[in-house]
């Protein structure tokens, strides 16, 4: 075969259903390594979505219903869904906060619950804008 009639194709070996096959295209890369953990405010964030949909859709009829089978009070139940009152962006920003890596969390609940419980979002926003900076000091 001469030079110009050659082929050639990046392959690999990858594992499919429990055996090592030869696999056409280039390995893929490595995902990365995550460090440190999600703020605890971000877990209850999510949470607190998770938990509004629930209820949007049917499958869990109210606050009282989530408290018995998450086996907490219905008051930490509304404390958790009022970060739902949060403007669209800062639950945004708070699900998006870096993973601590060491230390405290950057921001805590009662820090952020105290803004959900501010009904208009542009003051809301401002008082998010004023605690980020306290933060960066």
């Amino acid at each position: 075969m001469s030079e110009e009639e050659r082929l050639e194709l990046p392959v690999h070996f990858a594992r499919r259903g429990g055996r090592n096959v030869l696999v056409q295209g280039e390995r893929p890369a490595e995902p990365a390594i995550v460090t440190g953990k999600l703020a605890r405010v971000t877990c209850l964030m999510a949470i607190a979505i998770h938990f509004d949909q629930l209820i949007s859709e049917g499958a869990i009829a109210d606050f009282s219903e989530i408290a018995r089978l998450e086996n907490v009070s219905r008051a930490r139940v509304t404390q958790i869904l009022n970060l739902r009152l949060l403007a669209p962006n800062i639950q945004e920003a708070i699900l998006r906060l870096p993973r601590t890596t060491s230390g405290h969390d950057r921001f805590n609940f009662r820090e952020i619950q105290s803004i959900a419980l501010e009904s208009d979002w542009k003051v809301q926003r401002r008082m998010w804008r004023q605690l980020v900076l306290e933060k960066q000091r």
